[in-house]
């Protein structure tokens, strides 16, 4: 199994830093290609903090020290670009042509569906399954755009499963998870897996006996160690981005494996409810 890369290190230790080590691997993410050119001195320098911080931030990732960080940086960015297959990935530029626009953004989008995809581990999609067939009801939920996300998740289920629903407003969030009970789900979305609302539903619904499923970048978040079941997407993605649609479509991924999941275990009710929904929804075209 190949190794993971030294950015995928970095965010699923992100909540296990120290705030100084943050700053380290906050600057590493944003300036990818920058770090694998900088000595430690500079790299401390951009971030702030201390060489001895610079040089515990590497050997926390599980690197002998700050020089094998920087070549796994650099092999890093040399094997996202060759899965590319093309020169033009990274971020858009205001001197790029149309054309070379789409190339980035698709090779982007590409690469995290591909990150997903190493991301996701079988075992966690079969147990998020075994929760969703068996549970009372599913509420699905999560914040800013992360919530457009999960609509999108009670909208797709829906159009199977009558248990689905979409809580869009966080004081609604709370009385209903404040209501749940053994047997329900919620089906939480967040890249970060650490906002606050996150941490209250998470922590009721844990109190009431209702299990959590969380899609998230960092599977060792706070959130997810309220979590019952961890489903992590791909992508990288800088605090200024603030909602990605290279994130929002590894979370869509995500979505449509689980749905696969749930849909498999039964195919000929799902074929009929579909069918069932299809002939009533006709009736809404001219």
């Amino acid at each position: 199994m190949p190794e993971m890369d030294a950015f995928e290190k970095i965010s699923n230790a992100y909540y296990l830093l120290t705030t100084a080590e943050k700053k380290a691997a906050d600057y590493v993410i944003i300036h990818q290609r920058d770090t694998q050119y900088m000595s430690i001195s500079e790299l401390a320098e951009a971030c702030g903090v201390a060489e001895a911080t610079i040089s515990r931030f590497a050997k926390r990732l599980g690197y002998k020290g700050y020089n094998a960080f920087k070549l796994a940086v650099a092999n890093s960015i040399a094997s996202r670009a060759t899965a590319a297959g093309s020169p033009l990935s990274g971020e858009v530029l205001a001197e790029d042509s149309v054309s070379d626009m789409c190339q980035k953004l698709f090779a982007a989008e590409v690469d995290a569906m591909e990150q997903t995809l190493g991301l996701l581990r079988p075992e966690a999609v079969t147990a998020a399954g075994d929760l969703l067939v068996n549970a009372r009801k599913v509420l699905c939920m999560g914040q800013g755009g992360s919530m457009v996300i999960a609509e999108e998740a009670a909208h797709l289920f829906s159009t199977v499963f009558g248990k689905y629903f979409a809580i869009c407003d966080s004081h609604m969030q709370t009385i209903a998870a404040a209501q749940m009970g053994p047997g329900d789900v919620i089906l939480y979305i967040s890249y970060s897996g650490a906002t606050r609302d996150l941490l209250e539903i998470a922590q009721l619904a844990r109190e009431r006996g209702a299990d959590v499923i969380l899609i998230s970048r960092f599977p060792k978040s706070p959130g997810a160690a309220l979590a019952s079941v961890v489903l992590q997407c791909g992508t990288n993605e800088s605090p200024l981005q603030m909602g990605s649609v290279a994130a929002r479509v590894a979370m869509i991924f995500v979505l449509d494996v689980l749905f696969s999941e749930v849909c498999r275990r039964d195919l000929e009710t799902c074929r009929s409810r579909r069918h069932q929904v299809a002939d009533a929804l006709s009736e809404k075209h001219v």
